[in-house]
């Protein structure tokens, strides 16, 4: 049902929350297109909660890497593959990392303004079908020369280095920190946290015609290494800064495949369909920062946060920050006083992975469920975002 515009804005509520498992650069899911994944987690998320499609009013997805498979408004193609009615239109867009987290914000936006009554939000990237980067091969360099004459751009492992040098974090540092990501992943996968959220991904079904995966089913994350050691993480290079750096690739997050979907809806419109609501968004930012070091955004998304709903840090019981490299956490947590044990408890992206345009509903949907299973009442998520940005989400768990 499309909703018509009201007096006031109207309260959003999340209603369920899904993910594929995290498939490992070309690993597991290398055999199965992104849109193909999303499909799977549409058709998912709606038996799950007994509705119907047609009711859905629009579906926004994050997707970066828009070239080859994922170029044609990967949100329109996945619902059509999963053969909902054509009636649903669909947009993707591209806010990098923050990707799937700007998808919610515009969602919410739709819902709040009565443009819209019930809207999946999500993200998906295939990686290893879809190289990062592949758009900026195909059509040039990203920065021109009016840009380059104002800041000194970097790369983002660049950019993770020059933080790492403004809030002092060693290299021993960076690794006991990504140690510590792998540790609390496989800790919530042994303890099942991931139940509730993980939609095994039948790969025998979704899979490219003619290919012959290893495996016919993903139910579990292929990206946690319950291996990991300093030995081991000592031996591998250092690679932005190779004489003192300490970015490594054990220490930053994984190139992987997955996508994540969440159900929104106002209040009414839950009502009406009877599906409870489990959550309801409090407050979304998306900032800019400073484009040199690029990735300090989630600070100052923190703070605008604070600011519009008045609320302290100590009021918030979680928060999820990506872990787009181990720098990015540490320095939010100097910065902001927040002690780790309120952070990424289940793990981050070091462990899990960071599939591009799908991160910020995984992060949403694993947020939320900790939240449940705790049975604390604020989360707060955040993302740092190519180019100097950063997106925030303020959730309140629902009794």
């Amino acid at each position: 049902m499309t909703g018509t515009a009201p007096s006031a804005l109207r309260e959003v509520c999340i209603v369920d929350a899904v993910r594929t498992p995290i498939g490992r650069f070309r690993g597991a899911l290398a055999e199965v297109r992104a849109d193909h994944l999303a499909a799977g987690l549409l058709n998912a998320l709606a038996a799950r909660n007994g509705l119907d499609p047609a009711e859905i009013d629009d579906v926004v997805f994050g997707c970066v890497t828009q070239v080859g498979e994922q170029c044609g408004n990967i949100a329109r193609t996945a619902l059509l593959s999963a053969g909902w009615p054509d009636a649903i239109p669909g947009m993707t867009v591209d806010r990098k990392c923050g990707s799937s987290e700007a998808a919610l914000h515009t969602a919410a936006a739709f819902i709040a303004s009565g443009m819209a009554d019930l809207v999946v939000a999500g993200g998906a990237e295939s990686m290893s079908r879809v190289p990062m980067g592949g758009n900026r091969d195909v059509h040039g360099e990203p920065f021109g020369w009016m840009l380059n004459e104002r800041f000194a751009l970097s790369s983002q492992g660049e950019a993770a280095e020059r933080i790492s040098d403004i809030w002092h974090i060693s290299r021993a540092d960076h690794d006991d920190y990504a140690m510590e990501s792998h540790r609390r992943a496989a800790a919530a996968a042994d303890a099942g946290h991931f139940a509730n959220e993980i939609v095994p991904v039948d790969i025998a079904a979704l899979a490219e015609k003619g290919a012959e995966p290893a495996r016919t089913v993903l139910a579990e994350d292929e990206t946690i290494r319950r291996d990991t050691n300093r030995a081991k993480l000592d031996t591998l290079k250092r690679v932005f800064r190779p004489d003192d750096g300490r970015v490594s690739a054990g220490n930053a997050s994984q190139i992987c495949d997955g996508a994540s979907v969440v159900l929104l809806a106002s209040r009414a419109e839950a009502e009406r369909l009877g599906l409870r609501p489990r959550a309801r968004i409090v407050a979304t930012s998306v900032v800019g920062s400073d484009p040199e070091l690029m990735l300090t955004g989630p600070m100052r998304a923190t703070r605008e946060i604070l600011a519009k709903t008045g609320l302290a840090l100590d009021d918030i019981d979680l928060f999820e920050v990506n872990e787009a490299f181990a720098s990015v956490p540490i320095a939010w947590m100097k910065e902001l006083g927040v002690p780790g044990d309120r952070l990424n408890v289940n793990g981050g992206a070091i462990a899990l992975g960071h599939p591009l345009g799908a991160t910020g509903a995984r992060l949403m949907t694993t947020m939320l469920n900790e939240l449940e299973r705790r049975g604390g009442r604020h989360a707060m998520q955040a993302i740092c975002c190519a180019g100097g940005m950063g997106t925030a989400t303020l959730i309140e768990r629902l009794d």
